[in-house]
C-alpha cells in the first residue's frame, strides 16, 4: 500500500512539474515548441530587384541557425515572397503570411511605399511589423504603430549629415536634386534642405516613378541647370543609370548618393567604376572589400557565413551586409524571447535593446531601443568612392539625430 501511495504521488508530482513547464510557455499564432514563422518579403522581381539579394541572404542566415539547433530549441521557418516591388502585390502577400501562413512576425519587408500600405493592417491585427527595411521617419512612431519598428538609420538624419557637408564644405554651391517620388525620397530631401541650414536652397529638384523607365531625362536637365552638387536620391536601378549618364554627359558636380543605393556589385559596377569616381555617400555597416578588417573577428565571421552559406555570391555587394545584419538582430530579440513567443513579448523586447553590438556594424556604432524611441541604428559616417571601394572620411560614425 504505502509503495502504491508513493507511486501515485511521484506520477502527481511529475504531472505538476509538467503542467508548470508547460504553463511557463506561451505562444501566439507562428511558434510552438519545435518551430517560429517568420514572414518576410522581398521584391524577387520587378525595378527593385537588386535588393532581392537581402533576402537569400537572411534564408541563408536563418539556415545557419536552424543547422546549429534553432533558437532556443526552435527553427525558424522563414517564408518569404516577392512583392516584385509592388505595394498592391505587398498589401496581397502580407494578407497571405497572416491569414494563410499564421506567421508569428513580419520581418524586413523591404520599401517604404510596401510598408506604408500595410502598416494599418498589420498594426491592426496587432501582428509584429519587425525591422522594417526601409529608412523612413514613420517607422519610428511607437505611440501610433506600437507594432512597427524600423533598423536602418533614419533618411531624414542621413540627409542632414549630406545637407552639413555641404554647408561646411561649399562657398558657392548650386545644388540639383533627383528624387523618387515617396515618403523615402521626400524624407531624404526634407533631411537635406534641413542641413544645408538656409546656407544654400536647392536651385533644380526633380522626381522620378518607381515605374518609370529610366532617369536620363531628369539628368540632362540638371546638367542643364548648372548644378555643380548633385544630390542623389535614388534606387538601385535608378542610381546605375544616374552615374552612367553623369559620365556620357561629362558632367562632374559633387555627386551625393542615398546610402541604400551604395553596392558596389549591384550599382557601381554597372554603372562604371570610372563614372562613381568621387562618389560620397555614409556607411554605418563594414564595407565587405576593405581589407582593414581583415583582422575584425566580427568581419572574419560575417565573411565566414558567406563563404559556407552564400558561396558565389559577390562580396562586392552591400546588401549582403545588410541583409546578415538584420537576422542577426533578429535572431538575437527571438533569444531573448525565450518560452514567450507572444507577439507582444517580441515587440517588448525588439523595444529593449541595449548597445547591442553586431559583427558588421562600424566601431562605435551599437543597436539601441526603447518603448519610446523605435530607431535601432542612429549613427553613420561618411564614406567616398575612390574608384574601387569605398573608404571612410571625416569624422567616426556621426550621430545622426
Amino acid at each position: 500500500m504505502r509503495y502504491a501511495c508513493s507511486s501515485t504521488f511521484v506520477a502527481l508530482s511529475v504531472a505538476l512539474l509538467s503542467s508548470a513547464a508547460s504553463a511557463q510557455k506561451q505562444y501566439d499564432p507562428g511558434a510552438s515548441d519545435t518551430e517560429i514563422k517568420v514572414g518576410n518579403l522581398m521584391p524577387y522581381s520587378g525595378p527593385g530587384s537588386a535588393y532581392s539579394v537581402i533576402g537569400k541572404v537572411e534564408a541563408a542566415y536563418f539556415e545557419m541557425i536552424n543547422k546549429n539547433g534553432g533558437i532556443n530549441g526552435r527553427k525558424i521557418n522563414f517564408i518569404s515572397y516577392d512583392h516584385a516591388y509592388s505595394p498592391p502585390k505587398a498589401v496581397e502577400q502580407v494578407r497571405k503570411l497572416v491569414e494563410s501562413d499564421e506567421v508569428l512576425l513580419t520581418f524586413n519587408i523591404l520599401g517604404t511605399a510596401h510598408n506604408a500600405a500595410v502598416q494599418k493592417y498589420l498594426n491592426g491585427k496587432k501582428v509584429p511589423q519587425l525591422f522594417v527595411a526601409s529608412g523612413a521617419e514613420r517607422w519610428n512612431d511607437p505611440a501610433h504603430f506600437p507594432w512597427t519598428m524600423g533598423w536602418q538609420p533614419s533618411y531624414q538624419a542621413e540627409g542632414r549629415i549630406y545637407g552639413r557637408y555641404v554647408a561646411q564644405t561649399l562657398s558657392d554651391a548650386k545644388i540639383g536634386i533627383l528624387w523618387q517620388n515617396d515618403d523615402s525620397g521626400r524624407d531624404y530631401v526634407k533631411g537635406f534642405v534641413a542641413g544645408l541650414g538656409g546656407k544654400f536652397e536647392p536651385t533644380t529638384r526633380l522626381s522620378y516613378e518607381i515605374t518609370d523607365p529610366t532617369v536620363d531625362p531628369q539628368m540632362s536637365q540638371l546638367k542643364a541647370s548648372g548644378a555643380n552638387v548633385f544630390f542623389d536620391v535614388t534606387s538601385p536601378k535608378f542610381a546605375a543609370q544616374a552615374i552612367r549618364k553623369t559620365g556620357e554627359l561629362q558632367w562632374r558636380p559633387l555627386h551625393i548618393l542615398n546610402n541604400v543605393s551604395t553596392s558596389v556589385a549591384a550599382v557601381l559596377k554597372p554603372a562604371g567604376l570610372d563614372n562613381a569616381k568621387g562618389v560620397i555617400s555614409t556607411a554605418y555597416l563594414k564595407n565587405p572589400l576593405d581589407p582593414a578588417w581583415s583582422g575584425d573577428e566580427g568581419y572574419r565571421h560575417g565573411l565566414a557565413f558567406m563563404n559556407e552559406y552564400m558561396p558565389g555570391t559577390d562580396k562586392a555587394d552591400s546588401n549582403t551586409v545588410y541583409g546578415y545584419s538584420v537576422a542577426q538582430t533578429l535572431a538575437e530579440v527571438l533569444k531573448m524571447c525565450g518560452d514567450d513567443l507572444t507577439r507582444e513579448n517580441v515587440m517588448k523586447k525588439a523595444a529593449s535593446l541595449k548597445d547591442l553590438k553586431l559583427d558588421m556594424l562600424l566601431p562605435g556604432i551599437t543597436i539601441n531601443t526603447s518603448p519610446t524611441d523605435f530607431a535601432p541604428i542612429k549613427q553613420e559616417q561618411l564614406i567616398r568612392f575612390d574608384g574601387e571601394k569605398w573608404e571612410r572620411f571625416g569624422p567616426d560614425a556621426e550621430n545622426m539625430r
